[in-house]
């Protein structure tokens, strides 16, 4: 008997590092030692590979077992270590070749009964491996799409630990799916909607508006700000601005599925996300849960979740304040950083903020034969809890007002789908990314500060609104870029070159909530 050596990858945020899993089987007192800085469920990992081993018929060696995991100095946590260290333990005792098990690495988790399951964090694993020149990866088969759409690596799926063994002795390989399959049954298309009909911005009436704000803020990436009374269409509208987005390219797709397959929220049945996230955590959310965090294994928190996407809070001054107050500095960066005792973990969170709030606490309706009964100074105190330099980071403020039946008549024949809106933010965005070839931003919201006025600076006659606001006091120099970014937008939905007055004076009024 002697050392075998197999190899796994531990996860850390969504950035993966391959592990080096060794195992002795000498003499000595029976036994089995797991060492090199484990977590709890890594060390119960000892018990599941000892069922697992006996229940698919194999002999476990009665001598001492040493497991080590290398390099001691990473965190290790979860149970995808179990198929990794099995096989180890059974090279270490003659059981397959040893010199099988030095080329794949291993990813899964040990039923008692020998079967392999599915494991979090498959995607951003296997990239991992590739980056380290694996070759080839085993994965549980409920992985296996997941793992296959990793181009430049042999993806052997398996059930069980006994069919696992008999590969790695007989050296038959595995069917690998096929990607272009993946790509063709899960990708570019539009996501099914269980238990009703897709939103549709037709569903919306009497907001033209609000409408017209969810255009631009598609096409620009920016942020959202609704305050008006119950019923006036604040969640429909959110819950529609997803489907004005264009789908994600492919690096943004597998950027976005890293995450949700690290957090376990990735559909089984969708290895691909292509559609832009939609997230809407309740008020009462934490700020672990928003941000991310967890006592023992960092987990992307809702602003990760939502990354490329939008993160919808509704009843924002309900939010505590201090739930409100760390989105700031993923807004403005685009990426969140969690640091804990167990280690620091940088997620990305690049993020399109909807803000919805009714304009008192009562929520009650309003009308001129029962107006509501909350004092001004109950509605300021209320609306107060949005802190200004967070509504400073808000790109588009709009007040909705009860639409009456002849409005809502009216409205009916300027009213568009979804699909036709969407076209022209794409047409948008096709101009915005021509304009930034060449750089690593995607949209005019993610312009920094230094390029905007530099590159992108506007003429002076289209800037004078905006420095008579800045000299009022109306306007701060962090809300004269987001004004600046949105008649971009502006510019881009019309197809002119650049911004001209009338845009400027558009996004003023966006943002200053008059428009």
């Amino acid at each position: 008997m002697a050392v075998a050596r197999t190899r796994c990858v531990a996860l850390v945020g969504v950035s993966g590092h391959v592990v080096e899993v060794e195992a002795d089987v000498g003499h000595g007192i029976a036994g089995v030692s797991l060492i090199g800085m484990l977590d709890t469920a890594l060390s119960e990992a000892r018990d599941r590979v000892r069922s697992a081993i006996i229940n698919s018929r194999y002999a476990w060696p009665d001598a001492r077992v040493t497991i080590s995991l290398f390099p001691a100095s990473l965190p290790k946590r979860g149970s995808l270590f179990d198929l990794a260290i099995a096989v180890a333990l059974l090279g270490a005792a003659g059981l397959v070749p040893r010199q099988r098990l030095s080329l794949p690495i291993f990813l899964g988790e040990l039923g008692l009964d020998g079967s392999v399951r599915a494991v979090r964090g498959v995607l951003p694993a296997v990239v991992a491996a590739v980056e380290a020149g694996a070759q080839s990866v085993v994965v549980p088969v409920a992985n296996a799409a997941e793992a296959a759409l990793v181009p430049g690596v042999l993806v052997v799926p398996v059930l069980t630990l006994a069919e696992l063994v008999e590969w790695l002795r007989n050296g038959d390989p595995a069917q690998r799916p096929s990607v272009e399959e993946v790509m063709r049954e899960q990708s570019w298309a539009e996501p099914e909607v269980k238990g009703g009909p897709v939103p549709d911005l037709a569903d919306v009436a009497g907001q033209a508006v609000a409408r017209r704000a969810l255009e631009v803020c598609a096409a620009g990436g920016h942020n959202l700000w609704m305050v008006g009374q119950p019923g006036t269409g604040k969640t429909m509208l959110a819950e529609r601005l997803p489907t004005l987005l264009p789908p994600l390219d492919r690096d943004q797709a597998l950027e976005v599925t890293s995450i949700h397959s690290v957090a376990g929220t990735l559909p089984p049945d969708r290895p691909l996300l292509t559609r832009a996230p939609f997230m809407a955590p309740h008020h009462t959310a934490t700020i672990a849960a928003i941000v991310g965090g967890g006592s023992g294994v960092i987990r992307p928190g809702a602003v990760s979740l939502a990354h490329r996407g939008v993160l919808f809070l509704d009843e924002a001054p309900e939010f505590p304040s201090r739930v409100l107050d760390s989105l700031r500095q993923p807004l403005e960066s685009g990426k969140v950083t969690v640091a804990r005792a167990a280690g620091t973990v940088t997620f990305p969170a690049r993020f399109m903020l909807v803000l919805a709030a009714n304009p008192c606490p009562c929520a009650q309706p309003s009308t001129p034969e029962s107006p509501c009964q909350c004092t001004p100074s109950q509605r300021r105190r209320y609306l107060a809890r949005l802190s200004g330099p967070l509504l400073d980071r808000i790109d588009v403020k709009v007040r909705l007002t009860r639409s009456t039946r002849r409005e809502l008549l009216a409205d009916r024949q300027f009213i568009e789908p979804s699909a036709v809106v969407a076209e022209r933010v794409a047409l948008a965005r096709e101009r915005t990314m021509k304009r930034l070839a060449g750089t690593p931003w995607r949209c005019n919201a993610e312009i920094p500060t230094a390029v905007l006025h530099g590159d992108y600076r506007l003429p002076s006659s289209a800037m004078s609104p905006l420095y008579r606001c800045l000299d009022t006091g109306e306007l701060s120099a962090r809300g004269l870029d987001r004004v600046m970014r949105v008649s971009w937008t502006l510019a881009d939905l019309l197809g002119k070159e650049r911004p001209e007055v009338a845009e400027t004076n558009t996004a003023l009024g966006l943002w200053l909530g008059t428009d």
